[in-house]
C-alpha cells in the first residue's frame, strides 16, 4: 500500500494569519472540499469535554470547519454519544448542558448540537464489522450511522485504558452507544454498585433476558440470563449499574479499532487531529493537569492510521517538560532535564512511558489489517 497523505501546519502565526485560518488552509491543503457535501448531513464528531476540563477543542476552531462545509451546501452538526460514567455526559440533556457551558451551541459554532445517541444513549444502529475479530456486529450511535459524511476533530493527548487517545480512539470508542461502550470495556455482564442503587426496579422493567431481579432491596445481576445488553445501565436513575472494566487493553482497543470501521462504513470521511495541550489523561476527566510535551500543531487526513501515526511519531520527537507526569516518568528512567526541558530521545514511546500497562499500537495494527489505512505517511508541511 502506497504511504497516505498527513497534512501539517505549526500553531505559529504572524500578525496577519491566526490559528483559525491556518486550520481553515490546511484542511483545503488536505483536500477535504473534495467532498460533495451538497445537501448532504454532515456529523462533525467532537468531545466537548467534560466540565472543569480545559483541554478539549474549542468551539471557535469547530465554527472554521462546520463554516467550510455549509459554504459547500452541507448541512454540518457537531456530535458525541453518551458516556458510560456518571457525569455530565451519560444522557442526552446534561450532555447538551454540558456542551452550552463549553461554548458548544448554535450561536456560537452556527449550527446545531446533537447527541447522537439519543436521550439515554439507547439510539443505535447495528452495524456489521467484516473481518472483525471482537466485535462482529458494533452498536453505532444513530445519528453518526445516518449521516452522510462524517468528519472527526480530535484532542490528542493520553487516556489511561488506551494509551493514547487520538483519532481511532474518539470515533471508535465515541461514536459507539452507551452499549456499545460498554461491549468495548467489557468481556462480561455488567455490576452492581450497591451503595447507589435504590430498588426502584427499572432495571428489572428495561430487561428482556430476566437478566436482573431485586433481592432485598437492591439490584442483582442474574449471571446465567444475562446477556450484556447493557439496558439496565441505560434506565437506572443513579447510576448503579455499570461495566466491570475488565477488558485487556489490547483487546478494547482492536475493539476501538472494529467500532471505527463500521462508525466510517461507506460514507466520505476526513479527520483532523489537534496536538496542543497534550496531557496523560483525557479530557472525559472534570480536570486537566500540565501538558506534558509543548504545543506542535494541526495535523489532517483522509487516513485515520495514518494521522494517528504521524500524530504519535511528532509527540516521541518532542522535548518533554519535566514539570510533568511524562517528565516525571523520564527522570526515572534516568534521563536529564536541563532548564525544565528534557531533550528528545530518539527511543522515547511518550503514552507507553506515562501509561505502561497499555499497548496503544495494537489499535493501529488491527485497523490497518481491517483496511482502515497504512501507518505509512508521508507527511506535508506548510
Amino acid at each position: 500500500m502506497e504511504p497516505s497523505k498527513v497534512y501539517f501546519t505549526d500553531f505559529h502565526c504572524s500578525q496577519r494569519q491566526s490559528r483559525l485560518s491556518k486550520l481553515r488552509n490546511l484542511i483545503k491543503r488536505a483536500g477535504m472540499d473534495q467532498i460533495d457535501f451538497k445537501d448532504k448531513f454532515v456529523a462533525v464528531k467532537i468531545h466537548f469535554g467534560e466540565h472543569g476540563n480545559l483541554g478539549f477543542i474549542r468551539h471557535q476552531y469547530a465554527k472554521v470547519v462546520c463554516d467550510f462545509i455549509k459554504e459547500r451546501g452541507g448541512k454540518p452538526f457537531l456530535t458525541d454519544a453518551s458516556t458510560l460514567y456518571i457525569g455530565m455526559r451519560n444522557n442526552a440533556v446534561d450532555h447538551l448542558e454540558n456542551a452550552f457551558l463549553n461554548g458548544f451551541n448554535p450561536l456560537s459554532t452556527g449550527v446545531p448540537t446533537i447527541i447522537a445517541d439519543g436521550l439515554r444513549g439507547t439510539d443505535e444502529r447495528l452495524i456489521k464489522v467484516q473481518g472483525a475479530k471482537h466485535c462482529k456486529v458494533a452498536r453505532v450511535a444513530s445519528a453518526i450511522a445516518e449521516a452522510d459524511v462524517l468528519i472527526t476533530m480530535t484532542h490528542t493527548k493520553g487516556h489511561q485504558v488506551a494509551g493514547y487517545g487520538g483519532t481511532l480512539k474518539n470515533i471508535g470508542m465515541g461514536c459507539g452507544s452507551r452499549q456499545g461502550k460498554m461491549e468495548m470495556h467489557s468481556s462480561d455482564t455488567p455490576m452492581i454498585l450497591k451503595k447507589r442503587c435504590i430498588g426502584c426496579g427499572s432495571c428489572v422493567a428495561h430487561c428482556a433476558h430476566k437478566g436482573v431481579s431485586i433481592v432485598k432491596g437492591k439490584a442483582v445481576i442474574n449471571e446465567k440470563n444475562c446477556v450484556g445488553c447493557g439496558y439496565c445501565f441505560c434506565y437506572c436513575p443513579k447510576g448503579a449499574i455499570n461495566c466491570k472494566w475488565d477488558e485487556a487493553t489490547t483487546v478494547m482497543v482492536e475493539k476501538v479499532a472494529e467500532y471505527t470501521k463500521a462508525a466510517i462504513g461507506d460514507k466520505p470521511a476526513f479527520h483532523i487531529n489537534f496536538v496542543t495541550n497534550v496531557t496523560k489523561h483525557c479530557d472525559c476527566k472534570p480536570s486537566n493537569d500540565v501538558s506534558i510535551i509543548p504545543d506542535i500543531g494541526m495535523f489532517a487526513s483522509f487516513d485515520p492510521i495514518a494521522l494517528d501515526q504521524a500524530c504519535v511519531d511528532a509527540i516521541n520527537s518532542s522535548v518533554i517538560f519535566e514539570d510533568s507526569e511524562l517528565g516525571e516518568a523520564a527522570k526515572e528512567a534516568g534521563e536529564t532535564a536541563e532548564n525544565g526541558i528534557i531533550a528528545a530521545g530518539d527511543g522515547h514511546n511518550v503514552f507507553q512511558m506515562v501509561h505502561p500497562d497499555t499497548h496503544w499500537e495494537a489499535g493501529l495494527i488491527h485497523g490497518e489489517k481491517l483496511g482502515l489505512g497504512t501507518r505509512k505517511y508521508e507527511l506535508k508541511k506548510k
